[in-house]
């Protein structure tokens, strides 16, 4: 019989059945403790968290040996592996790792700043054996994910522009790896937040609404900078149920203050979140869940990493594909007819109410409140990307502006909220705005509020 490998192993450092650690005292006494994570580092290493200072913590440091018993989460094999205690790492990439995904599971329970690694115990794998007992059939093999990669990556290469490359993205998580729901989120530096600009698979897309670095899944794998999985369900991760309760609460406050609610699933059972980036640079992430337990396992992902990765890399020559130079023409059109629509703009966060209806705040709010004055002002609906960026009164930061995404987001909302309102892609750093009905402008805010008739 070959022996066993740790790689043939991972199933069982899934975390969904938690690990038994034995260790020994210099007197002889044993303990047994259950462990958080027991990760994979590679064919002879495994790291197991170091959260508290305890019993395990002393005997291990006094005698560098141990054992572990791992079960499979599918045929309930049982293995225990022989360790022998290296060192604790504090930094690098395997505390990171580990470090990131406890401080989602805390974020999801609301123990944050009680489930806090202390360190990485690295220890090496002396031996593994199977311990006897009573099995289950193992489940069928899986697919190989190699050739639906591919197909990904090949879809996602071949988009024009930041619109396009969504698309791409999500239609490739859906039909080559029957991911039913996923969604985009980008990186606003200046507000320290996440927006997400597309989604799939929800009732509602939820473009615009936002999280905050360090929350959930989401906000931690991009505080981190390293992807998050969190393979099964326990009644305490009710995160996206957590977000549109606090996001609907929101909406009750001021109307400034409104929020659009996040699109997540009440109760997923498993969540895989990457973050994407390129030249070292946090640009995004990209998330998907499942309704169905442990949907989501290692080769996922390393997949997610790698479009992650290569999503970055597209923005990325997208934005050097460069712009116009030559400025739009001012062409006069004729105004709209029919009963005007109340168009307001509170300035202390740019948020943009239509009528009564909230539609969206920040950046993209002002960008909106600007053509809507633009277009009153000189009658003119073309415009370019390059115009915006030159505005100051945007306040777009020098580096990172996401003009395009945010453009893509005040879109997709309009299309969602107003079916008078439109903004339509004319051409490469250009578009053009679409108003079927006349509009009444109202700035509120600064020394008196402002009535701009139609």
């Amino acid at each position: 019989m070959s022996a066993i490998t740790l790689e043939s192993l991972r199933p069982c450092l899934e975390g969904i059945i938690p690990a038994q650690l034995a260790t020994v005292s210099p007197d002889g006494i044993p303990n047994t403790t259950y462990v958080s994570q027991v990760d994979y580092v590679d064919t002879r290493h495994v790291a197991v968290s170091f959260q508290f200072f305890n019993k395990t913590r002393e005997n291990i440091l006094a005698h560098p040996h141990a054992e572990v018993v791992v079960i499979h989460p599918v045929t309930a094999a049982s293995y225990r592996m022989r360790l022998r205690y290296l060192r604790t790492e504090t930094a690098g990439k395997v505390f990171e790792r580990m470090k990131a995904r406890l401080a989602g599971i805390a974020s999801h329970t609301g123990m944050a700043g009680i489930f806090v690694l202390k360190g990485a115990d690295i220890y090496e794998v002396e031996g593994i054996e199977r311990i006897p007992g009573k099995e289950l059939p193992d489940a069928p093999a899986a697919r190989s994910l190699a050739p639906a990669l591919r197909a990904a990556t090949e879809r996602i290469a071949a988009a024009q522009d930041l619109d396009s490359l969504f698309e791409a993205t999500l239609s490739a998580l859906r039909e080559e790896f029957d991911i039913a729901h996923a969604m985009v989120l980008m990186w606003d530096a200046a507000a320290r937040k996440l927006f997400t600009v597309a989604s799939h698979g929800y009732p509602v897309s939820g473009v615009g609404s936002e999280i905050c670095l360090g929350e959930g899944v989401i906000g931690v794998a991009a505080e981190h900078l390293t992807p998050i999985r969190i393979p099964h369900f326990t009644t305490e991760f009710g995160y996206g149920r957590a977000i549109r309760e606090e996001a609907l609460q929101s909406a009750l406050q001021a109307q400034v203050q409104q929020q659009i609610p996040f699109p997540g699933l009440d109760k997923p059972q498993c969540q895989l979140a990457a973050p994407i980036t390129a030249r070292g640079r946090l640009l995004g992430v990209l998330y998907v869940e499942s309704p169905i337990d442990s949907r989501f396992n290692y080769d996922h992902e390393d997949i997610l990493v790698a479009l992650a990765l290569q999503l970055g890399l597209s923005m990325i020559l997208v934005e050097a594909g460069g712009e116009p130079e030559a400025p739009v023409v001012p062409v006069r059109e004729t105004a709209p007819a029919g009963e005007p629509i109340t168009v307001r703009h509170y300035q202390a966060d740019d948020s943009i109410f239509v009528g009564e209806d909230y539609l969206i705040k920040g950046v993209a709010g002002a960008i909106l409140w600007r053509l809507l004055r633009v277009n009153q002002r000189a009658g003119r609906s073309d415009f370019s990307n390059r115009e915006l960026r030159l505005d100051s009164s945007l306040r777009l930061p020098d580096i990172d502006d996401n003009l395009e995404a945010r453009l893509i987001l005040l879109r997709r909302r309009l299309e969602e909220r107003c079916d008078w309102l439109a903004l339509e892609k004319t051409g490469r750093g250009r578009f053009s705005m679409r108003l079927g009905r006349p509009v009444r402008l109202v700035e509120v805010g600064g020394s008196e509020d402002t009535d701009r008739p139609g």
